[in-house]
């Protein structure tokens, strides 16, 4: 097979779109399967079997990040849609949110710090809960490493939207707030998106949580590095 076909853009758009096509079809034969996780992981798979680098695939890949920036403003839409019935919960909402990321800074300091970890695997993980983007600019102002923080997001929300309705449902929550509320906290727009296909109501409130998250994570992660 000819290599420069390799390292045409339609490459990666190409096998991009034929993993996730194929994700979705075993997800809705087996719904425990979680669609981003098969199309990442099939397609770092199919890369080394192949032995494809990495850069070849990102030609293609970028088209599709490009449109990353959009996609996670959608998520706001049902938000919007459903503000009226919501406006009420705003503060519930935001000190929701607000405990959630203290907690979480409090967590990756104390699990390094268990670890002996260095430093800058603390500031590299501080900002994983937020979106990807907003991850990797955090980190490079704490300095951290950006390119390390961007797989520390995409795993925290990989990991929230396979487990994170399931064990919401096990410790009892039942309602939208919390179940929205915690999961834009802690996966971002993975979980959102994966809530959004159960309630329109929980996926705004998640969009919403979300947003506030990336707003607030810099801000609170400030006094830890002065800390620190």
């Amino acid at each position: 097979m000819n290599d420069a076909w390799f390292e045409q853009p339609l490459f990666g758009l190409t096998i991009t779109v034929l993993f996730y096509m194929g994700a979705q079809l075993l997800n809705s034969r087996y719904r425990w399967i979680n669609p981003l996780f098969i199309t990442s992981g099939g397609i770092i798979l199919f890369l080394l079997v192949c032995d494809i680098p990495y850069e070849s695939y990102r030609a293609g890949g970028d088209i599709i990040t490009f449109f990353l920036g959009p996609a996670t403003v959608a998520l706001a839409v049902p938000f919007y849609k459903n503000f009226q019935k919501l406006k009420d919960q705003l503060a519930p909402i935001v000190l929701g949110v607000s405990v959630g990321l203290v907690c979480g800074l409090l967590a990756v300091w104390g699990i390094i710090s268990l670890l002996h970890g260095s430093k800058q695997i603390m500031l590299t993980m501080l900002p994983k809960s937020v979106t990807t983007p907003i991850a990797i600019e955090v980190a490079d102002l704490l300095g951290g490493t950006p390119e390390l923080a961007g797989v520390f997001a995409v795993l925290t929300g990989l990991l929230g939207s396979m487990i994170g309705p399931t064990l919401l449902k096990l410790f009892k929550f039942r309602s939208d707030l919390p179940i929205g509320a915690a999961m834009g906290t802690a996966s971002h727009g993975i979980g959102t998106a994966r809530i959004m296909r159960d309630s329109e109501i929980q996926g705004g409130i998640s969009a919403f949580a979300m947003g506030l998250s990336s707003i607030l994570t810099p801000l609170f992660c400030i006094p830890l590095i002065w800390w620190l």
